[in-house]
């Protein structure tokens, strides 16, 4: 069957499932929207620019766990999907980029629109293709999912010169072979039954051992295997941005995040245990604090499927590398039940010691999503920008089960949550999805209101205004002696009348009355929607640690009122 490369394409997408897309046409890659005119199998999502289309993929891929797909123009069109790209490769995000190019004989010619994007990515990828010849065109596609789904997920871009598009060949279609997942999932084992048995001992005769999990164990889907092993071996789980919900935020055994905003429970009980199980967590800087103090005086098994991250930040006692799934499988079989009720006492008095807390006298972030809690039944997609309120987020929603926290961890993308939960709402229309943001992140995308109303993609923007960049001004007041440098954004910008302007409901809060009766209102309008929510511009995210301090030295509003 003779095609044009652009048919190639949407046959490849086809043939790999997919059936949405979100991107932004443009001159090199019209060719492939002339063929999307007459391909019925497959949703396009035209964004208000492509750092959307890169974003609501990304939320597709998390939120579904499916490779979610965006396509780009040359040039401008192509370096807009940059940040998204890199958003998604910093916390492993399964996501083809196509993009396409001038024609090749204009290539390296500073030809209009012409940027070698597959050099500008290959920081940010997994890999990267630029497609010259029509005849290999059907395998690279194949090959980019392929890569961008195994083993550790993660971006894979796809550049396509123009007359590629325009140009025939026979297309084939594969072979159908059943995927072996579990044959697959085993080839990424690397651990030896040595390792194993030498795990299951110190997992036996630890006392205080404490398991740290992040997005492997979504990722991975080994969210009953983790709680089967933490009941098995009675141990506290605390847990990364990223790993929300791969643990259930309401189990007795969970203690919160850990990290510079995360609980003293899990900080001061990861200081003090014997044995740390990290699963699926990269030890980032957020995390560990200061890498020499991190859990001193404890044996560590690091559970990954990346060997590059073992030993990379935190020197670990055994490694066990492979699919987290698997090995938490191999784990629950090899140990034997055992109890720890005095170090489980000691992990509960500083849950009780040490809440969240925050003012309940006023209108607050933490107080609007507990509220968003209760209204949701603990069921909505939660998807964030940066800062205040996505600590916030992570720390005040019950998140009981994966794909349902959604953020930008590694990258820490401003912007990106609006695109990330109109990707979420199309992937699973069936969950309430909310965005909540802070009026800095807000303006950075907020174009992208227009696509949620032009297809009336019923999401739910909450947007907390304290008129000013609040994380860092945050900083500014603990550590730069209240010198408030360009983060103060008391302009006249009218965040209600934007949302409407762009076809969009809208109301503003400003009491703690008002929360409730909004947030049904929002969650049953059946329609893109904006809550603004007024808030002190001086309200601040507790616990906190300082930058490259120990995250036993994290201290809260209590502990600052006590210095004073």
């Amino acid at each position: 069957m003779q095609l044009t490369g652009a048919q190639i394409v949407l046959e490849v997408l086809k043939e790999q499932s997919v059936d949405t897309v979100f991107g932004y046409p443009g001159g090199t890659i019209l060719n492939i929207y002339d063929a999307l005119y007459d391909c019925k199998e497959i949703t396009h999502y035209l964004t208000s620019h492509e750092q959307g289309a890169a974003h609501a993929a990304d939320g597709y891929a998390r939120a579904t766990g499916k490779v979610g797909v965006c396509f780009a123009t040359s040039g401008p069109g192509a370096t807009n999907l940059v940040t998204g790209i890199a958003t998604a490769y910093m916390d492993s995000v399964p996501l083809v980029a196509i993009t396409a190019n001038v024609n090749l004989p204009l290539l390296g010619k500073d030809t209009f629109q012409e940027v070698d994007i597959a050099g500008v990515t290959m920081p940010i990828t997994k890999h990267g293709y630029i497609v010259k010849d029509v005849n290999v065109l059907a395998d690279t596609l194949r090959k980019a999912f392929k890569i961008a789904k195994s083993g550790r997920p993660g971006p894979v871009l796809v550049d396509i010169t123009k007359d590629v598009t325009a140009n025939t060949a026979e297309f084939k279609s594969p072979k159908k072979t059943p995927e072996a997942d579990a044959t697959a999932k085993k080839n990424y084992n690397r651990f030896t039954e040595e390792e194993l048995a030498k795990a299951v001992k110190l997992i036996q005769r630890a006392e205080r051992p404490f398991i740290y999990t992040g997005g492997g164990v979504v990722l991975s889907g080994a969210s009953e295997e983790l709680a089967e092993f933490a009941h098995k071996i009675d141990s506290p789980v605390c847990d990364t941005l990223m790993g929300k919900g791969g643990f259930d935020g309401r189990d007795p055994l969970y203690t919160g995040m850990i990290g510079m905003h995360g609980t003293k429970a899990s900080n001061f009980g990861v200081s003090q245990c014997d044995l740390l199980i990290a699963v699926g967590a990269r030890f980032s800087d957020r995390v560990v604090g200061n890498a020499k103090k991190f859990a001193a005086g404890a044996k560590i098994i690091h559970i990954d499927i990346d060997p590059a991250e073992i030993n990379k930040n935190i020197k670990c006692s055994i490694s066990l590398v492979g699919d987290a799934k698997a090995i938490l499988s191999r784990l629950n079989a090899a140990v034997t039940e055992v109890k720890h009720h005095e170090w489980l006492a000691a992990i509960e008095g500083y849950k009780k010691k040490y809440p969240l807390a925050y003012d309940e006298k006023t209108l607050t972030c933490p107080y609007v999503i507990e509220e968003l809690y209760k209204v949701t039944k603990g069921e909505a997609i939660v998807t964030t920008d940066v800062g205040q309120h996505q600590m916030w987020a992570a720390q005040f929603y019950k998140y009981k089960e994966p794909r349902t926290f959604l953020s930008s961890g590694g990258l820490g993308t401003m912007g990106y949550g609006l695109g990330a939960s109109i990707g979420a709402k199309v992937g699973r229309p069936e969950k309430t999805v909310v965005n909540i943001a802070g009026d800095g992140c807000f303006r950075m995308n907020m174009n992208e209101l227009a696509t949620a109303s032009r297809y009336n993609i019923p999401i739910v923007q909450i947007v907390i205004n304290n008129s000013v960049l609040g994380m860092v001004r945050q900083w500014q007041t603990l550590f730069y002696k209240k010198r408030y440098s360009a983060t103060i954004l008391s302009d006249k910008v009218d965040y209600v009348k934007v949302a409407e302007g762009l076809g969009c409901k809208a109301r503003r809060i400003t009491k703690k009355e008002e929360v409730d009766e909004a947030l049904n209102w929002a969650v049953n309008l059946g329609e893109p929607v904006l809550l603004e929510v007024v808030i002190d511009e001086d309200d601040k995210v507790f616990p906190m640690v300082p930058a490259g301090s120990a995250i036993s030295d994290a201290f809260d509003a209590a502990d600052m009122k006590e210095k004073e």
